[in-house]
This record gives structure tokens, sequence and C-alpha cells, in this order.
């Protein structure tokens, strides 16, 4: 009896190239459009009892870090492209090993992972994205004991081919996690079981976020006083993003409000100096301040009276959590996750429609 070739024989031929034009560069990289936006490098993280751990996600690795400070003893698998998160977790002593993928269905890197965990007698892997996803769980295949757990971080729907090989790598599936409802609810509409999807709420440290204002530098360095109403919003300037719209909002805010306030964008991207433009255009320079890319976001949070969301794209932001653990209301657009913890239950904020200015203007102004 002649024995049916498996489906995944098929993804397993294809070339990088081949791949490409089949899923589409987007899905080829990750399984993010955000993350493409942003130019975020992807990662994977191998653990046992001391954990096995390479991250470059800009969340993740500050994150995910925390587990490092504790570990006696790390080893590192770098399956991703080099990056500033590879230096970080060197300048920690962290010994790193790279893996190289060439495409989703890469059996050599699926090997070189496979041994990797025996060398190192790694039990788990933990993936963050859906190239390196597939990789663990090829790597079963070569070595038996290898567990693997998928953290999804998006709530993003796959095109047809890419549900179609989820449905196949299910089987090898032991564990997935989503950050916010919405986004179990997208992974089983993208072929995944529901069974073995928990739901895990990205989470930070209370204690990391107290203070007052006057711990804040934010209203001398703008030469704002303490009466003005000041307003953050902290994000990459890409399109999915909504800083057109949310200029927009400004405008409008200016028509309905008779309140001092300022919004402050802090954050760089391909998209600041059109931003900029637009706030020239409607003449807004005197409550719209641009600071650029910051690290000290516990001071911008602590000298804002507001954080505001304006994404397209959300699964469980941690900068909103952030700013609520700072002790920050919120505006968000009730897209993804955010209605998870923006809601009437939680009563620290207010939802809005995605790009709609009269929408955002209106909650401001409450």
């Amino acid at each position: 009896m002649r024995r049916r070739p498996s489906p995944l024989r098929f993804f397993e031929r294809l070339g990088s190239k081949d791949e490409e034009k089949l899923f589409g560069r987007e899905h080829w990289h990750s399984d993010s459009r955000d993350v493409a936006d942003k130019g975020e490098e992807t990662g994977m993280n191998a653990y046992r009892h001391t954990v096995q751990y390479y991250e470059t996600d800009r969340m993740g690795i500050v994150h995910h870090s925390n587990y490092i400070r504790w570990m006696e003893e790390a080893r590192v698998d770098y399956l991703a492209q080099l990056g500033w998160g590879l230096e970080r977790l060197e300048a920690m002593g962290v010994p790193c090993r790279r893996v190289e993928m060439r495409r989703r269905f890469d059996k050599k890197a699926a090997r070189e992972l496979a041994k990797l965990c025996a060398e190192w007698d790694i039990d788990l892997v933990h993936c963050h994205y859906l190239r390196e996803h597939y990789t663990a769980l090829l790597a079963k295949k070569y070595n038996k004991k290898i567990r693997v757990v998928y953290t999804n971080h998006f709530v993003l729907a796959n095109d047809f081919v890419t549900r179609f090989s989820n449905r196949i790598m299910d089987r090898r599936q032991d564990q997935m996690i989503a950050v916010c409802n919405k986004g179990k609810e997208q992974l089983v509409a993208n072929g995944w079981s529901a069974d073995r999807i928990q739901v895990i709420f990205n989470a930070v440290d209370l204690d990391a976020w107290a203070g007052d204002r006057s711990q804040s530098t934010l209203r001398a360095e703008l030469g704002l006083d303490d009466s003005r109403f000041v307003m953050l919003c902290a994000s990459r300037f890409a399109g999915d993003k909504g800083h057109k719209y949310l200029i927009d909002s400004v405008k409008r805010l200016t028509e309905l409000c008779a309140v001092p306030f300022t919004l402050v964008l802090a954050g760089d991207g391909p998209l600041l100096e059109p931003t900029k433009a637009q706030v020239q255009e409607l003449g807004l320079e005197d409550c719209v301040k641009f600071i650029g890319f910051r690290k000290d976001i516990k001071n911008l949070y602590k000298g804002s009276d507001l954080y505001v969301n304006s994404s397209q794209h959300e699964a469980l932001s941690f900068l909103i959590i952030e700013a609520m653990a700072a002790g920050l209301p919120v505006i968000a657009t009730d897209m993804g996750g955010n209605s998870d913890i923006v809601n009437d239950e939680a009563g620290c904020g207010m939802l809005v429609e995605y790009d709609n200015p009269d929408s955002m203007a209106v909650a401001m102004k409450c």
C-alpha cells in the first residue's frame, strides 16, 4: 500500500524565495505587521531548570532579563539576526550561540536547535514569533524530549496558507500563551487548538512604577507649570500607531476645550517628520511637543496627567499597563486586548474608536 505523502513535506521543500512568494514577506519574517514596522528582530528562549535564554524583542528583553539576574548559570541560543539584545545579554555575562534561520520550514536550523538542546540538556523551548515557533516544532522530530511553548504577542489574522500550515503544525504543539482574550480567539481562528492555549496577561512590577510627580523633570524640561494638563503618548512613529488622527484629535480638542493642555509625543520612526509637519500645518506647535526617543519612561509618566494610546494593533500593551501602574488614567483605542484592562469594571480610563478624531477628542475633554 502506497504511503500518503505528508502535507508538511510540501512546505519543507520550499526555499526562502518560494516561501516569501507563498506566504508574503511579512508572514515569512514574522506573524506581525507591527514587528515589521518596528524593524524589530525575532527571538526564541530555551530554558530548563536555569533558563537557557535569548530574546530580541524590545519589551521581552527587559521583561525576561529579570530571570537572568538570578540565574547561577545560563546559556543562550540566539536564532535571530545580531542586534542590541545580543550585546546586552553578553554584557550580563550570558554565553550566546547563533543558529541561522533561512526560512519558516528550515530543517537545518531545526536539527541545529535539537542538537543544542541535547548538548545543553534543555527541556523547554519558549518561542515568541511564528518562524521561530515552526523551527522549534520541527526540532521535536530530531529530539523527542523537547517541549515547546509559544507566546503570541499579537492579535492579527493569518492568511489562508498560514492557517493551513498552522493546522499541520498544531499536532506538534505543547502549549501556547495568549496575552489577552482576543489574542486567544485569534489564535484559534488562525488554526491552533483552543485546548492548548492559555491566557496569561502581561504584567509589571507595581513597586517599580511607584512615586509621585516631584520625581519627574518632564515639566521643567518643557517649561510647563503644574497647572498645565499634560497628556503623554509614547510609541514609534509608524502607520498603525495612529499619530495622524491623534493630531487631528488634538486640533478638534482645541475647539472643544479652553483648559490649557500639552500633548507630549515620545518616540521616533519613519513618520516622525510628517507628523511634525502636520502639527505645524494645523498650528498646534504650542500644545504638541516632540521629545524624541526616551529611555526614562517612568520620568515621563510621573510628569503627565493622562496616557493616550492611539494604536490600530494591540494585544496587551506594556505601555498602557506601566502607565496605569504609575497612577495615570488611560485613553486607548478599542483594539485587541485593550478592553481587558480598560473597562467599566477597572474604572481606569476610556476606550475610543480607532481613527475617529471626534471620539478621541471627546474622551480627552472628559
